[in-house]
């Protein structure tokens, strides 16, 4: 390309004539160019005797992360650090499942690694970090407070890989993994006994079946929710989330789904060992949780519909606390539904040994919580009592001059859900200007609302987030999976994967952009990040949580069939330590499952040495615009390995 001629140069002190100067400046750079050419050549010289007449090659592993050479050969689609990870991975990663039932030992970490992680002892296949039975025992039982988040200090952070149990298997494909799980994978057959009458579960030889019973269900999830259908409407697009407390084995979620209504079911983990690991492992949306004296990780106005089937929640004690979250959480219009007791308790009160004045005291309460919160009953019928919220205060807000109790939340911030108590006053909703208007702004019916700038981009609550910016990011995440889907061909191949987790999920783009594939995402707001975008996912109809990932999150191990990653571990570069996230990363995640890691290419190459020694098969790949950029992705593959057979499963096999 055609440029200016050189300028002569120039200091203040002395200024040569052109002329002059011009023929010096040409002498001097031939001086300097036969010189340089000189020393190159000497060098190169005395390289080569070094090592043998061997030439160096920029290939190595060694080599990551020094200098490259000036000029790249033409065409060149790699850069230096993917070159070095071809080099250690001599074939393409493959993304499919090979293992069995069958398949024996633990993974071997590759003796290059600079650091080993060993497997964990086979007790904590099933460990919570910040769930933990033992843990828990030190804090009080008041409001169930035990059964909180309270997560390991640093220095109890285990440094090795959680097993899976022996004889674990890929879970069956979805929808079929809705009414089936293996044995192996969730070893526990307590709620087959303690939930027999009430058919949640049954064990049949290798396998659970969930007959899509429950307490309150003795028809099925399926009828319960068309009982639900006949006297609010579920099938128009108005409501697509949906929370579920106390979910049991989540079979209300799972039956939800064919309606295309998403639900965040939760439950602790209590003396029902598991409820929630069975419900991740039939592929239903679910998180360990409970309502105590944290507020739920979730935005204001997030839900379309709350529900409790005999959760065993105490709604009109503690001034109705419980029943205000909900309410923080439940969107304009939304609809909170009871059944179970109290709810027809002139009918079942015998059978719940529990006397008529007990029932007709908590009935009473209840109805009073939710007068207080402005909500309307809508309808008592058979089992079933629905109450719905205002779609704004004006009203309300007319009523609290004469009931003061519970008086509106003064200065909150309502979507701040990470370790923030609950407080007993009541989230005021965003200021309308008639008595008709949605607070907060109309949302549109799913499956519009997915691709429908949302309300708190539109109305400019969400800072620097304008529409401009959501239609951006709409259309960079069309791009991005399609690249992702011809890296990672089973990501387009539909069973492969079902339950996803987005570790920065930002808008929800990821998940928007997979919204027609069999799978569901957990899009995760780190607390940490800029700006609190939770509350916009919500409103595209996707759901997800808050999280610090310096901390565990609050599943099960083996939850996530494929994770995505997207500037993580920038964003906790100085924060805490790149291998307690990869840990934990590999904690949640499936034996062969897999991982789409973005970050700059140094982060990646510090993060492929760990990934190497927690034996994932894993390569950097270029940016999908090419390899002039510097942001990079890490593309792996957990390896299958189980802990070792018990010598009662060796016995029994052999037997």
């Amino acid at each position: 390309m055609a440029g200016p001629s050189p300028q002569p140069y120039y200091t203040p002190i002395s200024k040569p004539a052109a002329n002059a100067h011009v023929n010096t400046w040409k002498r001097n750079n031939l001086y300097s160019l036969v010189l340089i050419t000189i020393l190159c050549s000497l060098s190169y010289l005395f390289g080569v005797w070094q090592h043998g007449g061997a030439t160096t090659s920029f290939t190595t592993p060694s080599n990551v992360g020094s200098t490259p050479p000036c000029v790249l050969p033409e065409n060149t689609t790699t850069s230096i650090a993917t070159t070095a990870s071809k080099t250690s991975n001599s074939k393409a990663l493959d993304f499919s499942s090979h293992h069995s039932a069958d398949d024996r030992g633990i993974g071997k970490v590759s003796g290059g690694s600079a650091k080993v992680y060993p497997p964990c002892d086979v007790k904590y296949s099933e460990y919570t970090p910040c769930e933990d039975p033992k843990r828990s025992l030190k804090f009080s039982r008041s409001r169930l407070i035990y059964r909180e988040r309270h997560c390991p200090a640093k220095h109890e952070l285990l440094k090795c890989r959680i097993p899976a149990p022996y004889g674990y298997r890929n879970p069956f494909k979805w929808p079929l993994s809705r009414d089936l799980a293996w044995y192996a994978n969730v070893p526990h057959k307590e709620l087959t006994v303690e939930k027999a009458v009430q058919n949640w579960i049954r064990y049949e030889g290798d396998r659970f079946r969930f007959p899509g019973g429950g307490t309150m269900f003795p028809n099925g999830a399926d009828a319960y929710i068309d009982d639900i259908g006949k006297l609010i409407n579920l099938k128009d697009g108005s409501i697509r989330t949906a929370i579920d407390t106390g979910c049991g084995v989540a079979s209300w979620g799972a039956y939800l789904l064919s309606r295309n209504i998403l639900a965040m079911s939760f439950a602790p983990r209590d003396t029902h060992e598991a409820q929630v690991q069975f419900a991740l492992e039939r592929g239903v949306p679910a998180l360990i949780g409970v309502l105590a004296s944290k507020r739920l990780p979730y935005p204001s106005r997030a839900f379309d519909m709350a529900h409790c089937s005999r959760c065993l929640i105490p709604w009109g004690q503690y001034d109705g606390v419980f029943l205000t979250e909900v309410d923080r959480v439940l969107r304009p219009g939304g609809y909170w539904i009871l059944s179970g007791p109290p709810i027809r308790w002139r009918k079942y009160w015998k059978g719940w040994q529990r006397t008529r004045e007990d029932l007709n005291k908590e009935q009473t309460g209840i109805e009073q919580v939710a007068k207080s919160l402005c909500w309307k009953k809508l309808i008592e019928k058979d089992d079933i009592a629905i109450w719905q919220k205002p779609a704004n205060h004006t009203q309300c807000k007319k009523l609290k001059k004469v009931y003061n109790s519970p008086a509106f939340c003064p200065n909150q911030d309502p979507d701040k859900a990470w370790y923030t108590n609950i407080e007993t006053c009541l989230t005021p909703l965003p200021e309308v200007s008639d008595g008709e208007e949605i607070a907060g702004g109309r949302l549109e019916k799913w499956p519009k609302r997915l691709n429908a700038i949302p309300p708190r981009i539109s109305t400019g609550t969400v800072n620097g987030i304008t529409p401009q910016t959501f239609q951006k990011d709409s259309q960079l995440w069309e791009r991005r999976i399609s690249y992702y889907k011809t890296v990672n061909n089973q990501l387009g191949q539909a069973g492969r994967y079902r339950n996803l987790l987005d570790m920065n999920a930002f808008l929800g783009g990821f998940a928007a952009s997979l919204v027609e594939d069999p799978v569901w995402v957990m899009n995760v707001i780190p607390v940490e990040a800029k700006v609190n975008t939770l509350g916009v996912i919500y409103e595209r109809g996707l759901i997800g949580t808050y999280q610090s990932w310096c901390e565990a999150m609050s599943t099960y191990p083996r939850t996530y069939d494929l994770i995505h990653a997207d500037s993580v571990l920038t964003l906790y570069k100085d924060r805490c330590e790149m291998e307690d996230i990869l840990l934990e990363m590999d904690r949640i995640l499936r034996p062969e499952g897999s991982l789409i890691i973005r970050d700059d290419v140094d982060i990646l190459v510090k993060a492929k040495r760990i990934a190497d020694a927690l034996n994932w098969d894993s390569q950097i790949v270029d940016h999908e615009d090419g390899p002039l950029e510097r942001e990079k992705l890490l593309f792996a593959v957990k390896s299958y390995w189980t802990a070792p057979a018990s010598s009662d499963q060796d016995d029994s096999k052999t037997s």
